[in-house]
């Protein structure tokens, strides 16, 4: 299965982001299996503004538009997930997961690195620019977990990411409200035994 992953350019400013994501969901739309929305990453300035409540929901509008002119094209739908930092405040919480429900956003990915440095104080690296990931970003990706799926109620489906390097921590997630998790500095620890031990898990 193959997932890809959109956000608008480097250097294009934020009001002219939807622009960027149109064009890319357009390109991308017949050779992925699932497409990721990233209004998330904090190495992209000003697209974390994105997730707020006005700009998100134009965006969504804009991209629900383009996928349907895409599915009548190709006659079949891709399923479109939200990216989120975690890094939102508790009461934006509500906000996105409205949204993710009014424009029928097919999953919430949740989430991005980290801005918080508050757990690596002291770390000869702690200053680096750049989101942070790994064991830093675990509980912050827990409690995103919890509260989104407290919200959406099982609507949609969360896939967890952020600091899953075992399979206990998998089976967490899933007890959290994860229907799906992804990794990625977990592999670098852990190797792809951890893809093998994560799929074993079972509630």
């Amino acid at each position: 299965m193959l997932g890809i992953n959109i956000g608008k350019n480097l250097h294009t400013p934020v009001d002219n982001a939807i622009s960027d994501y149109r064009i890319c969901l357009q390109k991308v739309y017949p050779l992925a299996d699932y497409i990721s929305l990233n209004v998330s990453s904090p190495n992209t300035p000003g697209l974390r503004d994105l997730q707020g409540e006005s700009a998100l929901d134009e965006l969504l509008y804009a991209i629900d538009e383009t996928r349907k002119s895409l599915q009548d094209q190709y006659q079949f739908n891709r399923p479109i997930a939200l990216k989120v930092a975690p890094d939102l405040d508790d009461d934006e919480i509500p906000v996105i997961a409205e949204l993710l429900k009014k424009h029928q956003i097919d999953a919430l990915i949740a989430t991005n690195t980290t801005l918080d440095r508050s757990l690596v104080q002291g770390h000869s690296n702690a200053i680096q620019a750049g989101g942070l990931s790994g064991e830093a970003l675990c509980q912050k990706s827990r409690d995103l977990l919890s509260q989104f799926h407290q919200v959406l109620q099982g609507e949609i489906p969360i896939i967890s990411v952020g600091g899953i390097n075992s399979a206990e921590e998998v089976r967490l997630r899933m007890q959290l409200g994860a229907s799906l998790v992804q990794l990625y500095t977990g592999l670098i620890y852990q190797g792809p035994k951890l893809v093998r031990e994560a799929a074993a898990v079972r509630l």
